[in-house]
């Protein structure tokens, strides 16, 4: 435990499902250091996320610089020297995050992770090999801290008034890495499923970024009906959408993280080139589909999957 007046840092840049699946730890690190000031030190997406979250004092802003940028990481590393942390909780566990325990000098603070020679390592050599969310609790119990619930995002929301339909609607989110294709369910696909949600009475809205757009325009050839919402989502109008919606189906990819968290029934689909083991989504109502290529996965299995009036 801390006191006040302790100075705690918590390091997670991101992707989003994984700073999702990281809202346990930061509830569980704020209850145990309930006098202290914490700093999240994240990337430019996830700011206003943990801002809103109340868990942390200060958030910084990481750029992750280039190793040639020599100027940005003398002044992480200044600003990390100055503030005078006594712990930090590093949930990144990556090269670069591990490298910012060598930035402080000695006696350099107590430090959660996988740095080499931190004060409190997560040392389990099957770590890899584990869930986020369990991999995060083990590395907290190492450090400490022993009740962490699942991701809670019950004080995210959003003005979904000119986004929401009056009439029951199903979350569709086909989108996902673009380097990495053989995650997604192809776009016909999703647009028989539209099309068989539209004639069950549900009205399809999909759900993606601008670099989703030629995706969901595909789907609507397929379902002309669906309404496109590509662009003008943010993470709390996603979670809003979420808890009205009558079910979510989406490929692996981090909206559904929210959307599940958020307590939508939801179905996520996964190809062979990821293992729900270690990735799948946490929420009440999960349900998972996997085959090795995704165009082999049937519409009527993903619909039958769907518990639709």
């Amino acid at each position: 435990m801390s006191s006040a007046g302790d100075e705690i840092l918590v390091i997670k840049h991101g992707a989003l499902g994984d700073f999702v699946l990281s809202m346990g730890p930061f509830a569980a690190i704020r209850l145990h250091h309930a006098q202290a000031q914490i700093t999240l030190l994240t990337t430019a997406p996830f700011e206003e996320m943990a801002r809103r979250s109340g868990y942390f004092g200060h958030i910084w802003c990481d750029s992750r610089a280039s190793t040639w940028n020599i100027p940005a990481w003398l002044g992480l590393r200044r600003r990390l020297r100055g503030a005078g942390f006594s712990r930090v909780y590093d949930l990144q566990t990556s090269r670069r995050s591990s490298a910012y325990y060598r930035y402080f000098a000695a006696p350099r603070p107590e430090w959660s992770g996988i740095a080499r020679g931190c004060s409190h390592p997560h040392a389990n050599p099957q770590r890899n090999r584990m869930h986020t969310v369990a991999r995060q609790r083990e590395q907290l119990a190492q450090a400490g801290i022993n009740a962490v619930a699942a991701p809670d995002v019950s004080w995210l929301d959003g003005d979904i008034s000119d986004l929401a339909p009056t009439e029951p609607y199903v979350l569709l989110v086909p989108g996902g890495s673009v380097h990495r294709p053989e995650k997604r369910w192809p776009a016909k696909g999703y647009g028989e499923l539209a099309t068989g949600l539209m004639e069950a009475g549900y009205l399809p809205l999909l759900l993606g970024a601008a670099a989703e757009s030629s995706v969901l325009a595909e789907i609507n050839t397929i379902c002309p009906a669906a309404r496109n919402l590509c662009g003008r989502t943010d993470f709390g109008q996603i979670a809003e959408l979420a808890r009205g919606a009558a079910a979510a189906v989406g490929n692996d990819t981090g909206p559904m993280h929210l959307i599940t968290a958020a307590g939508c029934t939801a179905t996520v689909l996964f190809s062979g080139v990821s293992d729900p083991a270690l990735t799948a989504p946490h929420g009440p109502a999960v349900h998972l589909l996997q085959r090795q290529r995704l165009v082999d996965l049937p519409v009527a299995q993903v619909r039958a999957s769907l518990t639709l009036a």
